[in-house]
Order: C-alpha cells, then structure tokens, then sequence
C-alpha cells in the first residue's frame, strides 16, 4: 500500500509554534519544526508570527539568504531613545550595533530599470546608530534551515533606535571608530566593519527586488543595515554603550 502524501506545510502552525517559544524565551532545535519549503512559505509563517506578536512599529531589517535573495523582517520590540531603554535578555542573546535609516519618500518597485546607490541616497531623510539584538527561537539560528530562520523575523529580538547621525554616515560608517562597552568592559574598539564594506547594500538589493510587497519601502520607514561589529554574544543581562565616531552615545539595558 502507498504512503500518505506528506501533510501541507502550515505557515500558520509554524508561526504559533515559533511565538510559544519566543513567548517563554525558550529555543527549539531546527529538528523540531515543520520547515517552510520556499521563500513564500517562510515569509506567510513570518507574516503570521508578526501578527500573533501584535507588531505595528514600520521598523524593518534587511539582508540576503545565502543564495543571495534579499529579504526582510520587522524588528520587535522597537524603542526610540537615545538612552535609558531596556530590551528582554534571554539565554544566546547577541548585540549589533548598526545604522539605520529613515526614508523620506516612497521607493516604488520598479518595473523597468533599477535604483542605483544615489537613488536610495535621495531617499533617504535621516541617519541614527541603533542597536539590534538577536535572539532566535531555533536553537541554531539560519546554520541549518536558512528559510526557517527567516520565518523567525531573522532571529530579531528587538531594537534600539538612537540618535541622529549626519547623512555622510551612510558613506562613511564604515571605517568610523567604534567602541561598545558591556557593564563597563570593552566588547569592541576597532573601526566599524559592514559585512559589506557599504552600508546600504542589502537595501539595495531589496529595493530592486521585483518580488517584494507593494506595501514595502514606503516614506516613513526605518530600515537598519547590518551590524559594525559581528554579532556579540551576551551572557547575562547589563548595560550597553555605544559610543560612534567618538561624539555619538547610544545607552540601553538588557533585562
């Protein structure tokens, strides 16, 4: 007798699933969870995990899978200070400081052509330091099943937006001196490294993704850009600074 076909994949199950964990602070193995088997999949489950979560700020990050697909995911929680915030600690939480940036205007998808990198800068209205922090519900984070990490909001556990930049940042974050300070002790003093060298390459890549929600990318959003520092790993809960350029300060609480 013939096997049963395999049960649909349900994005909305794999959503629940992935709240309950996050809910509790808590981690699964990739093991344990129906995987999304493409792009769509892994972005409905997303799109249901953002509304058990109740997620309205219009914070995103962006980056690409490893086959070099851009992609997104809203950041949570969102807080705008420029000191004293206090985001959840948990067990594998990681730290980047980065640079995001709001958008003056809407950047359409276009039909014919593509943005160039002085398009997104036109777009662009402000220039602040922030902070992501990352906590996934996967044990393993995307080292197994990218899409599946891509479900999890990109393992976003939340993010601090801080003070405004000059919009020369954008040209120049990387190769800015850079400090981050744990509870007092240095966890980075060197120049800011983009994974990219530029700031703003992977949200060129999605402003030019022909495959994104005509909702996205609308003036008003903020959009950050990828850690300066690695992805630092915090053992226990304390206090962050981040002090950019030697003038900017970013301060935030883990909790």
């Amino acid at each position: 007798m013939a096997d049963s076909a395999a049960a649909p994949f349900d994005p909305r199950a794999l959503a629940a699933k992935l709240h309950g964990l996050r809910r509790s602070r808590n981690q699964a193995p990739t093991a344990g969870f129906s995987l999304p088997a493409d792009l769509r999949h892994a972005m409905d489950a997303q799109n249901f995990l953002a509304a058990d979560e109740a997620i309205e700020s219009n914070a995103w990050k962006v980056t690409v899978s490893p086959d070099g697909q851009a992609v997104t995911a809203p950041l949570h929680p969102y807080v705008q200070a420029d000191s004293g915030a206090q985001i959840p600690w948990q067990r594998g939480t990681k730290f980047e400081a980065e640079i995001a940036v709001r958008l003056g205007r809407d950047l359409p998808i276009r039909r014919e052509g593509s943005y160039s990198r002085a398009d997104i800068v036109d777009a662009i209205d402000a220039v602040h330091l922030g902070a992501e922090l990352l906590a996934s519900a996967v044990e393993e984070s995307g080292k197994i099943s990218f899409l599946l990490f891509l479900a999890d909001r990109l393992g976003n556990s939340g993010y601090v937006l801080g003070p405004r930049v000059p919009k020369l940042a954008v040209d120049t974050a990387s190769g800015t001196p850079l400090k981050v300070t744990f509870n007092g002790q240095p966890l980075y003093d060197a120049p800011a490294q983009h994974p990219k060298g530029d700031v703003l390459t992977w949200l060129l890549d999605y402003a030019n993704d022909g495959m994104r929600p005509n909702t996205s990318l609308k003036a008003g959003a903020l959009v950050t850009t990828g850690t300066l520092c690695g992805a630092i790993e915090l053992v226990t809960p304390g206090e962050i600074e981040i002090a950019f350029g030697g003038s900017t300060y970013l301060r935030l609480a883990l909790v």
